[in-house]
């Protein structure tokens, strides 16, 4: 069934839980977004990503402007994003703050290593990237980070974790 919407400048008719359980409907690939500076370590939980160009690598990934954790990021100016395998629920689960592990305390959980930007990169990943922010877009109730890819490491293989009608799914290999 189609939804019918009218929009006016900044204005959108769609109610934002439509949206919402629409979206719940696509599933996204789960990464933990790492970094570490002048600003502290930090980490979360995201499946808001994309990659923009490979000529030269470049992604994205969306932060939300209220977490606790997004002015590290974009104080310390690098992040690692981690893909996560199906295995990595518990991991994922804490770095989305469902238990008390705040900052610092959530990477005393998985294997971590310091990349060559200084940002923690997740030994275990399907595929890391570690980049250097140079561009933030404010888009709504998120910042838009735009990241440099500067490296890239391969880890573990198997299935991808998977955020789909708001609970985890394994894809097949």
């Amino acid at each position: 069934m189609a939804v019918e919407m009218t929009f006016a400048k900044g204005e959108s008719m769609l109610d934002p839980k439509a949206y919402r359980d629409a979206m719940s409907e696509v599933a996204s690939p789960v990464h933990l977004i790492a970094t570490d500076g002048v600003a502290g370590v930090a980490g979360m939980t995201v499946t808001a990503h994309a990659s923009i160009s490979d000529q030269p690598p470049t992604m994205l990934v969306c932060l939300n402007r209220h977490s606790p954790s997004t002015r590290r990021f974009l104080e310390n100016g690098v992040f690692s994003l981690n893909a996560l395998g199906a295995a990595d629920e518990a991991l994922a689960d804490i770095f989305a703050g469902r238990t008390d592990a705040h900052f610092e305390q959530k990477f005393t959980h998985g294997d971590w290593r310091k990349g060559v930007t200084g940002a923690p990169v997740l030994r275990s990943a399907l595929v890391s990237f570690e980049c250097r922010l140079i561009d933030v877009k404010d888009v709504e109730t998120h910042h838009v980070l735009i990241g440099a890819v500067v490296a890239v490491a391969h880890g573990g293989a198997g299935a991808s974790l998977l955020y789909r009608r708001r609970g985890y799914d394994r894809s097949r290999k």
